[in-house]
Formats: C-alpha cells, sequence, structure tokens
C-alpha cells in the first residue's frame, strides 16, 4: 500500500513539496524564535492573501486559465513588500512591532478578500490557499517551490553565523562590524519566501505553527543554536511527511494534520523534557557565541572596545 503512494504522480508531487516544506520551515523559524518574533510568519501570510488575490485578478485580466495560474507569484510579490515594510516599520520605531503586524493581519485578509470578488471569485477560493490544499500542487508550483526552498536554505544555512548573531544580539552584531540592517532585511524576506513555499502544504493561517512549533519541539532537548536548527528541521520533515501520509488514507486537511502532530510531538516532549534536556552551564550567559559565531578577531576587538566604552 505505501509503493501505491509512492507511484502515484499526485502524491509524489505532495510528497516532494511536504519535504521541502518540512526543511525550510524551521529553518527561518529558528531566527524568528531567536527574535522574539513568532508571528511574524502569521502576519506575512495574510499579506500574501492579498498577493494571491492580485494574482487572481491580474490573471483575469490577461484571460489566463485557470484565473489562479499567478497566485502564487503574487503570493510572492506581496509577501516580500510586506515583509520589508514591517522591517522598516519597526526598525525605525514608527510603531510598535505587534501593532505593526496586527495592521498587516487585518489589512491582508480585507485586501484578499476585496480583489478575489473584483477578479470575479469568492471567498471560497481563497480557502484552499488560507488552509492549504495539496491537490492543487502543480508541475509548476513544484519547480517554483524546489527554487524558492533552494533560496531560502542558501541564505539560512549560508548565513547562520551572521544572522544568528544578528538575532541573538543587535548591538554586539553593530559594534562587531555586521551589516545589521542588510542582515535584518534579509531574515525578512526569507521568511517571506518561506511562508509562500509553505502556502500549498499548510496554508497562509497554518504556516507560522511549522515555523515555530518544530523550534519549541527542539528547544526542549537541545540548546545550541546549530542543533536547534538541525533538531527542528527533522521534526519538519517528518511531521509533514506523516501528516500528508495520513491524509491519503482519509479525507482530512493536510494542514490541519501536519499542524497537530507538531503539537501533539510539542506536548510529549514537553512532559518527557526533564529526562531529555540539558541544563546550560549557569557561568556561561550565552552558551551558543563560541560554537555558533565565528567573528573575526578585528571585529571582536572592537566589540570589545565599544564595550569599555560605555562603562
Amino acid at each position: 500500500m505505501i509503493m501505491l503512494m509512492l507511484t502515484d504522480p499526485f502524491m509524489q508531487r505532495a510528497l516532494i513539496a511536504a519535504l521541502l516544506v518540512g526543511v525550510t520551515a524551521p529553518v527561518v523559524g529558528t531566527y524568528l524564535v531567536q527574535r522574539k518574533l513568532s508571528l511574524l510568519g502569521d502576519g506575512i501570510g495574510h499579506v500574501a492573501l492579498t498577493g494571491v488575490a492580485l494574482g487572481w485578478l491580474v490573471g483575469a485580466g490577461m484571460g489566463l486559465t485557470p484565473n489562479d495560474a499567478l497566485a502564487v507569484p503574487g503570493a510572492v510579490v506581496a509577501a516580500v513588500v510586506g515583509s520589508v515594510l514591517i522591517e522598516v516599520v519597526r526598525r525605525r520605531g514608527r510603531t510598535s512591532g505587534d501593532l505593526a503586524l496586527a495592521i498587516m493581519f487585518y489589512g491582508g485578509i480585507a485586501g484578499g478578500v476585496l480583489l478575489i470578488g473584483i477578479a470575479g471569485g469568492s471567498s471560497g477560493n481563497l480557502m484552499q490557499y488560507l488552509f492549504g490544499s495539496i491537490s492543487t500542487v502543480s508541475d509548476a508550483d513544484l519547480w517554483l517551490t524546489v527554487v524558492l526552498s533552494a533560496v531560502v536554505l542558501a541564505v539560512g544555512v549560508g548565513l547562520r553565523h551572521a544572522l544568528f548573531s544578528v538575532s541573538h544580539d543587535e548591538e554586539f552584531a553593530t559594534a562587531s562590524g555586521l551589516p545589521v540592517w542588510a542582515l535584518n532585511i534579509i531574515v525578512a524576506v526569507v521568511s517571506a519566501l518561506t511562508v509562500t513555499v509553505a502556502m500549498r502544504v499548510v496554508g497562509l493561517l497554518l504556516v507560522s505553527a511549522l515555523m515555530i512549533v518544530p523550534v519549541a519541539i527542539a528547544q526542549q532537548v537541545t540548546h545550541a543554536f546549530g542543533r536547534t536548527m538541525l533538531t527542528a528541521c527533522v521534526v519538519g520533515v517528518v511531521v509533514c511527511l506523516t501528516g500528508l501520509s495520513i491524509t491519503y488514507w482519509y479525507n482530512v486537511s493536510p494542514g490541519a494534520t501536519i499542524v497537530v502532530l507538531a503539537i501533539g510531538v510539542y506536548a510529549v516532549v514537553s512532559l518527557l523534557a526533564p529526562l531529555l534536556s540539558r541544563r546550560r552551564p549557569a557561568h556561561d550567559p550565552h552558551p551558543d557565541l563560541p560554537d555558533d559565531v565565528d567573528l573575526p578577531a578585528a571585529a571582536t576587538e572592537r566589540a570589545a572596545a565599544a564595550a569599555k566604552e560605555c562603562r
């Protein structure tokens, strides 16, 4: 029966998409948890919904069939623009981060519903994007998912040291000579790309859970940043593939199944955490830094000099 599932072309596309989502979402989620921006994925997801509806509108105007042919590209553009705007607002301090996210929540949903109506669709057409619909994954969607996932992994893993420094302590990163503003924008952009990658699998309303819950599970068993990211990726892949396999045999929502499985794993690990976790050394306030950040000696000296001046 498993071979039957694996030889089904529809399930082959779905499994590849789920695998990519399971790997990429926790990578970005690790940085968001470190930055205490766990709800950023929700805000971006709502903005991406407006992009989906905008893609519908443009596609209908161009006479494309199906009407949602440009839905994913529209979501990518809207999510990237929205994530950059929220970072600009947060950076300039014109409004608090939670207020900016709230505006994104409400504006994204309202814009999506309004534009989809103008495009000749209905709010029901948005349901597959809100909660995921793995059956709608086409070959074009899969290739776009592969490309976006490659970009997210290349940035998230390749710039791990610098991004961790900025996420852990912006003041220290600035004193170390790192381009903090550019790195913050990079985190925002890869978060937006991750949301659009996971849109078809778990839906825009549930994507944040897949970015955050595996990281929360990993933090129960390890404290080092690199090991947390790796463990979260393993958990993400397992719950995505397991949840998708369940939906092959039972008519249930794949996105909801995947998220419920992840939360179930979190509950079990939390109960077993006293036996599995290791405590951080009391004398080391930053246990991750020696293992995960390899700053140049000159940058370290500048940071020390700046700290001395502050005294």
